[in-house]
């Protein structure tokens, strides 16, 4: 019997170090802790008191942009460092401040999964408390796109194993895309050159809109254009209630931005949609980008209806669909590239401190 018992842990012991290879989550990783869009800040309580502190705090503070209300970027928690315990160390999003005159310069560094999975650990190095400061809020957009992205990323990672397999047919047949949304967007309406999936729920309503038109020059992508050709499509394609109503952008409330998504160009423009001639309205994100085969613009857009309601968690659930659109001839990324300028630290797992 003890001969059986002696083989067993021997196997188990094994089976632990073939699933303990580095960078990769073995079957005894906990799962992370937190809600979406929490950050743990692990910082001595008088630095966390201090202006560098308060500049890091400010940071994570930020509104979040295209809201129609105020809302945080980030729920955020701090501990001290001593009380960085095995319970703290699983949380999904941690920032780690490091300030000591060992360092040269201020730099920011990343590892991912190092106590639980899915999780991100970002480490804030400064050689005092001035630059830290200086550092975080120069870095404040770099700061804030990585945990924003690193959220979407675990999104997109549920949309791989469930997506709504109707929507994406729908969207192959029409544009000879492919793109992955929620299963709850069950309800669907075509037009010329047009697709708009939607929950059709009285609150907390989420949809996306996808349509095509050629591509001309590069004049296509300025502001203007954007909110002229967003008002003609939505005019014919989404009417109101009654005679009259029709969807339109409030173009006092847009912001445009050139993002790289899957190492092309996009027009980014976030704002408030309104239901002309009712009160409806709400916030809006779409990705506008290049088909070069079929010379043609493909825009994509996620829109929620939620009044009296926070938006944050929904509209970026629904904005994390538009970075999977596949366009004809692409190859499949399903993950965002969080920072092509923060250094990922490859972290050994097996010997990590408990």
């Amino acid at each position: 019997m003890k001969r059986i018992a002696f083989y067993l842990s021997l196997v188990l012991v094994v089976l632990v170090l073939a699933s303990c290879k580095k960078g990769q989550k073995n079957l005894f990783t906990p799962t992370s802790s937190g809600r979406p869009y929490e950050v743990l800040v692990v910082v001595n309580k008088p630095v966390w008191d201090r202006p560098a502190g308060r500049a890091l705090f400010d940071v994570l503070d930020t509104n979040v942009p295209g809201l129609p209300q105020a809302e945080r970027s980030f729920r955020i928690s701090n501990v001290d460092p001593q009380h960085f315990d095995r319970v703290l160390k699983i949380f999904r999003n941690i920032i780690i401040v490091d300030i000591q005159d060992i360092y040269t310069q201020p730099k920011l560094k990343f590892s991912r999964d190092v106590y639980a999975s899915p999780q991100m650990i970002m480490t804030i190095q400064a050689p005092d408390e001035e630059e830290f400061e200086k550092f975080v809020t120069k870095n404040s957009k770099v700061i804030i796109d990585f945990f924003v992205k690193s959220e979407m990323n675990r999104q997109i990672a549920l949309l791989k194993q469930k997506h709504n397999d109707v929507i994406s047919t729908k969207v192959g047949s029409l544009f000879d895309c492919d793109i992955w949304v929620p299963v709850e967007l069950a309800n669907y309406k075509e037009g010329k050159d047009f697709l708009w999936a939607s929950t059709n729920r009285a609150t907390a309503d989420m949809n996306v809109v996808m349509y095509s038109y050629p591509y001309t020059d590069k004049d296509t992508f300025t502001k203007e254009y954007f909110i002229h050709k967003r008002d003609s499509v939505m005019k014919a394609n989404i009417p109101g209630e009654r005679e009259g109503m029709y969807m339109a952008t409030d173009s006092m409330f847009v912001d445009v931005e050139d993002i790289v998504v899957k190492g092309e160009y996009a027009q980014e423009a976030r704002g408030l949609w309104e239901m002309e001639g009712d009160m409806m309205g709400g916030p809006f994100v779409s990705h506008a980008r290049v088909d070069r085969a079929n010379g043609r613009v493909i825009v994509v857009e996620a829109f929620i209806y939620s009044p009296d309601k926070l938006k944050r968690n929904l509209m970026r659930q629904m904005e994390a669909s538009l970075y999977t659109l596949r366009l004809p001839n692409e190859s499949l990324i399903d993950e965002i590239v969080i920072s092509g300028n923060i250094p990922e630290e490859k972290i050994d797992t097996a010997n990590r401190v408990k």
